[in-house]
């Protein structure tokens, strides 16, 4: 019997909340997946701004959730296995906190896990315009096998709605996990 791929989800401050909502419901509708989330203070508020769900349905998407600062949680060690992290979106921040090994809060030591165990850690950036220190720092991450996947919106797929953008992403997102999807529209040659 093969366990369940076990992700965990980190979401950040930085505007984009609808990525991480898309995301968490996808996975959610796939029985062999299991979600560990955490959510920031920044990222509750941008749920409100942003989403028409509030905190309490949103972690109800979630098998388990976590509080920010519960460095004691499972997720902050590496005996605790996982398959990967996705931290989506990702403040500039987090990036900084995670490149300089600064783990303050739980996001930040569950990628600090992730990286120090060799494990798949993706980070779906959401800023405009990256500076040289944004640049960098993502550089240095990528260089120590972080997958970085911005939200840049394809247009070959003929998305009409945002809600086609949105799930274009989060099929690349999971396709970088190895989960079989269709969810975006795929290239399909010229």
């Amino acid at each position: 019997m093969s366990r369940k791929k076990k992700i965990v989800i980190g979401i950040t401050g930085a505007s984009g909340t609808i990525y991480a909502i898309d995301l968490i419901k996808k996975l959610s509708t796939i029985p062999d997946v299991e979600t560990h989330g955490v959510i920031s203070n920044w990222a509750k508020e941008n749920l409100k701004l942003e989403a028409d769900m509030g905190l309490a349905e949103f972690e109800k998407l979630l098998d388990y959730s976590y509080p920010i600062n519960d460095l004691g949680a499972k997720i902050a060690s590496g005996s605790f296995l996982v398959d990967g992290m996705v931290i989506v979106p990702a403040s500039m921040k987090t990036v900084a906190a995670i490149a300089m090994g600064y783990s303050d809060n739980l996001i930040a030591r569950a990628a600090d896990v992730t990286l120090k165990e060799q494990r798949k850690l993706i980070l779906v950036p959401r800023e405009s315009p990256l500076n040289t220190i944004h640049l960098e720092n993502l550089t240095k991450l990528s260089r120590m096998g972080v997958q970085v996947i911005p939200p840049i919106p394809a247009f070959y797929n003929h998305p009409q709605t945002i809600q086609d953008l949105v799930a274009h992403q989060t099929m690349k997102i999971l396709d970088a996990f190895g989960i079989e999807n269709d969810t975006g529209g795929r290239w399909g040659g010229a």
